[in-house]
């Protein structure tokens, strides 16, 4: 009985650890340093994701000057920059995704990668260009 209990739950593990939800370290593009962490969840069939944490200590009280309505002056921390994306296939898509930096949304489609399910990849869209992150996943 315990083997096929210690079985179950490694698989259980593994299981879960390919889908998008949880908390992802996003990387800058220029220095390839952490940036932020942000938490991927399901809330009302639809798929966000905040971040919940900054790394930069200086940016950690970050107000979102570039934000537009309610999120105006809002703390970054908290924000939710990944709104209503749809699962179609292997890719979540037809919502969006906010960049509190620049102040613009983008037409956002996220994965996990073929070859690393740690790796989730974020590609944010203007008409036919597109630009592509790639998150590592926070283990719990």
């Amino acid at each position: 009985m315990g083997r096929y209990f210690v079985f179950f739950l490694l698989f259980s593990i593994k299981v879960n650890s390919q889908d998008i939800f949880g908390k992802w370290r996003t990387i800058d593009d220029q220095t390839h340093e952490p940036k932020s962490i942000v938490e991927v969840y399901k809330e009302n069939g639809k798929v966000y994701g905040k971040i919940i944490d900054i790394y930069s200590e200086s940016d950690k009280n970050a107000l979102c000057k570039k934000c537009q309505g309610d999120d105006y002056n809002q703390p970054v921390v908290g924000l939710v920059i990944i709104k209503a994306l749809t699962k179609d296939g292997k890719y979540y898509k037809d919502g969006t995704i906010f960049d509190p930096e620049s102040g613009k949304n983008y037409t956002c489609r996220i994965a996990l990668n073929d070859d690393n399910p740690d790796i989730l990849e974020v590609r944010g869209y203007i008409s036919f260009l597109y630009k592509t992150q790639y998150w590592e996943r926070i283990e719990d």
